[in-house]
Formats: structure tokens, C-alpha cells, sequence
């Protein structure tokens, strides 16, 4: 039987929530310890566990279908692969640092300067766009201690909290650009791993959109639910019920995740009681 075959990170940032969001989908790993490979026990799908900056290659080269990666990998890489689906997780951003104690004013500080990096390609662009010359020295790991041994006057590397940098005596002074997980597909995809890909795109589409959303229920006054509804954007339209108690309705709808709080006090200020929001498993459209 035909297999869907899907790269994620061997180890490191992604990995774990790749795993879980394959989970959420319904999809079991028979996942061995330290193996490079295995297959989903109810969907016909097989892992490549890979290192991170080889996984462009893999899809490139047709040996995995799909991937889920860093954007900032794919933005390095230069190979222009699709992104089919933003993940939500894993963010964070490509940014330079430099020693704590150095004055900062401009983009002019990196001037004829040196910069250790993973990322070379991103920074050279980068750079080249602010018409700044600078020296790049390439490193695949331990950016962050460049400064203090005298390789470089500054770096560019992933950040997230910021924590790393602290420690390191680093400031973060320019941002070239914010990063999460994504899907992304081989350009060798064939019909029949595609078709099986469109399964899995489905179900992981339905996970995202139950992430991002909220389900609220609420008790409102019937003379007050013309205002509610304009509060409420639903699916369609929110589901109301009427209450034991005259001139009542409950009020059922769906509202985004990032929009919980401001609707949350409109609610309020219309008339709304008994507020319950509750997270959302899975949503199908």
C-alpha cells in the first residue's frame, strides 16, 4: 500500500509538537526509541525523523513528500518551496544581537563588522538590502559565544524568549524576520501521495482551526439580542435557545482565540451572563 512520507525534525524545537499535531489529527506514530523512520499504526503515513537543515534537500530531491519545518529554514535555504499551512507553533524570530554594553543607533553599526551566523544567506540578504558590508563567519551551533572568544563582533541566530542572549551578555538590536512551523510540500510529489496528503491537510486544518477558536455560551435578555449578535461573528450565525425564564435565551457561537478578551467585554456591557468559553478539540467546516 502507498504511503504518504512526511519529514519532521529528529530532534529540537519542532519535534515534539510535530508529533502532537499528527496526534491531534488522529494519527498514531509506532515511534521506537532513536529511529530514523517509522510508520502511523491508522493512516498511511511513514516518518522520516531528519536534522532540520536536510530536510529542504530530502523534498527537493523527492526521497519525502511533505515536511513540517521552521519558515526560517526554508527562508535560508533559498529553494522556494510551498508553504502550504502555518503550524501556529514553534515561533520565534531570525534576529542580529550584539554585546550588551555596545551603543546601538542604526543598521550602520554593522558596518565592516563580523557576524557569526547560521544563516548566511538570510543575513547577506539582508544586509545587502540596507547596503551594508559586513564579514560573515558560518557556524552550525554555539552562535551565541562568538563575542565573548573574539570570533565575532556580533551574531544573527534564532531567538525566542531572549534568555539565550541574557545569558550570553547579548542584546537583540535588528528583527529580519518572524518564523514558525510550517507544511510544506515536495515539488516530486506524486498523485497518489498528494491524494493521501489532502486527508491529512483536512484533519490538520480542523485541529488549527479548533486551536485558534473559542466556543461561548452565554445567557443574555431577548431584548438585548440584536446587539449581541453584531458582538458575535459565529460560523454562521449564533445558536440560541430559550431559557425556563421568560424573555431568556442562551446564546452558543464560536470567536477567535486572539479576539477572547475585547469580545468578552462588549458581551459584558450588552447584557451577557453566565459567560462560559470552552476550548475546541477539532472544527470541521
Amino acid at each position: 500500500m502507498s504511503k504518504l512520507k512526511i519529514a519532521i525534525q529528529k530532534s529540537g524545537r519542532l519535534h515534539e509538537d510535530s508529533l502532537q499535531i499528527l496526534k491531534d489529527a488522529g494519527i498514531y506514530i509506532d515511534n521506537g526509541r532513536d529511529q530514523l523512520k517509522a510508520e502511523a499504526q491508522n493512516f498511511p503515513l511513514e516518518v522520516f525523523y531528519l536534522r532540520n537543515g536536510d530536510i529542504p534537500q530530502y523534498l527537493n530531491d523527492g526521497v519525502v513528500d511533505i515536511a513540517i519545518i521552521g519558515e526560517n529554514v526554508l527562508i535560508e535555504d533559498g529553494r522556494n518551496l510551498k508553504i502550504i499551512e502555518r503550524l501556529g507553533f514553534s515561533n520565534c524570530r531570525v534576529s542580529l544581537a550584539i554585546p550588551k554594553e555596545e551603543n546601538y543607533e542604526s543598521i550602520s553599526y554593522f558596518q565592516g563588522k563580523r557576524i557569526a551566523t547560521s544563516y548566511p544567506n538570510t543575513v547577506s540578504t539582508f544586509l545587502k538590502s540596507k547596503n551594508i558590508k559586513a564579514e560573515l563567519h558560518t557556524i552550525s551551533g554555539s552562535v551565541e559565544i562568538a563575542p565573548n572568544i573574539g570570533l565575532a563582533d556580533a551574531i544573527c541566530d534564532i531567538v525566542s524568549s531572549g534568555s539565550t542572549l541574557f545569558k550570553n551578555n547579548l542584546k537583540e538590536v535588528e528583527c529580519l524576520l518572524k518564523s514558525e512551523a510550517v507544511l510544506t510540500v515536495s515539488p516530486k510529489i506524486n498523485a497518489t501521495a498528494n491524494t493521501i496528503f489532502d486527508k491529512l491537510q483536512f484533519r490538520i486544518q480542523s485541529v488549527l482551526k479548533g486551536r485558534r477558536s473559542r466556543y461561548i455560551l452565554l445567557n443574555a435578555p431577548n431584548s438585548r439580542l440584536q446587539e449581541i449578535f453584531t458582538i458575535l461573528p459565529g460560523i454562521k450565525s449564533p445558536t440560541v435557545l430559550p431559557l425556563a425564564e421568560k424573555e431568556w435565551s442562551s446564546v452558543h457561537s464560536v470567536i477567535e482565540k486572539n479576539e477572547f478578551w475585547e469580545i468578552i467585554e462588549a458581551l459584558k456591557n450588552a447584557g451577557a451572563e453566565g459567560i462560559l468559553v470552552c476550548p475546541i478539540e477539532k472544527m470541521v467546516n
